[in-house]
């Protein structure tokens, strides 16, 4: 039993050297253009330009926190926190949800009285700015555009979507330089504060289920119990319960009912085969107890 069976720990985070490099730059690159934004914003007197910038600023923090949480996640269990550092990350998804909250409520409360009394608006610095956010987004995607962990897919997209906030910016840009038509402006301000607010309500969503528990999406305990039941020498199973630490690191733990004859050889071969069955399941730390047909579980109803 004294085996250590926590050697999956390593599971899809072996990569990331190269990640939190890349991470890091594009936080740095987002992170002083947003700053850049905020005064450009406030300067030409685009609401649009500082819905963007706050867009932005999420993006920022999200690379930052990832890039940090990412390198803290490596650091392994300790004494204190026996389940290692993975749910940080969702700690920095919280903090990001919070701050990207408060921001949008800002520029809503902005920019929603602009339409009907909307203000002079600066149009070619529009333009030159919406050029300068596609540039500086697009040079962010290509330089990730390699990655392969999660984190880097979603910091891509992330970017992705800047850049097609920046093509908004630069079509109303476009349409103020030769019309007059200044709510323009407060109207994309409050498109893209909407989309952000949705993303980010989306974003705690998938957060809260994890905080709280529940089984991942993609991984159903009925199909568990059943791929369980399947293996030889198992008779039953319950007690079963699926979290996931931080949406890609899953944990199952189980009592199962075996025959009573199994010697210690077949229960290690069992214990084997098992995992084996659960990690082809996504699922990469397993803790299980066997117990004998005739032996009453002392844990049965409680959870």
């Amino acid at each position: 039993m004294a085996h250590a069976h926590h050697d999956h720990s390593g599971h899809g985070h072996h990569h990331h050297h190269g990640a939190g490099t890349n991470i890091k730059v594009a936080f740095f690159l987002n992170l002083s253009f947003t700053i850049l934004e905020i005064v450009g914003g406030l300067w030409i007197n685009s609401v649009a330009i500082l819905s963007d910038a706050l867009h932005d600023l999420g993006d920022s923090l999200s690379l930052g926190l990832a890039w940090y949480f990412e390198k803290l996640s490596g650091r392994g269990r300790n004494q204190k926190f026996t389940f290692g550092y993975k749910r940080f990350s969702l700690l920095g998804a919280v903090i990001n949800s919070v701050i990207l909250l408060v921001g949008s409520f800002f520029i809503l409360a902005e920019a929603i009285p602009r339409i009907w009394d909307p203000q002079e608006v600066n149009a070619p610095g529009m333009v030159a700015f919406a050029v300068l956010g596609i540039v500086v987004n697009g040079a962010a995607v290509l330089r990730l555009k390699s990655g392969q962990s999660l984190n880097e897919r979603v910091v891509r997209l992330h970017l992705l979507e800047d850049v097609l906030g920046w093509v908004a910016v630069l079509i109303g840009g476009i349409i103020l330089y030769f019309f007059d038509l200044p709510w323009i402006d407060p109207l994309l301000s409050v498109g893209i504060t909407i989309y952000v607010l949705y993303n980010v309500i989306r974003n705690l969503l998938e957060t809260m289920t994890i905080l709280l528990q529940a089984s991942p999406v993609h991984i159903k305990p009925e199909d568990v119990t059943a791929k369980l039941e399947d293996i030889d020498n198992i008779k039953s199973v319950h007690d079963l319960h699926i979290w996931t630490l931080d949406g890609t690191y899953n944990v199952l733990s189980m009592h199962a009912v075996v025959n009573g004859d199994l010697r210690v050889q077949e229960t290690e071969a069992l214990k084997k085969r098992v995992r084996t069955v659960m990690s082809d399941m996504d699922i990469q730390h397993v803790t299980m107890e066997l117990e004998s047909p005739n032996e009453a579980c002392s844990h049965q109803g409680q959870i």
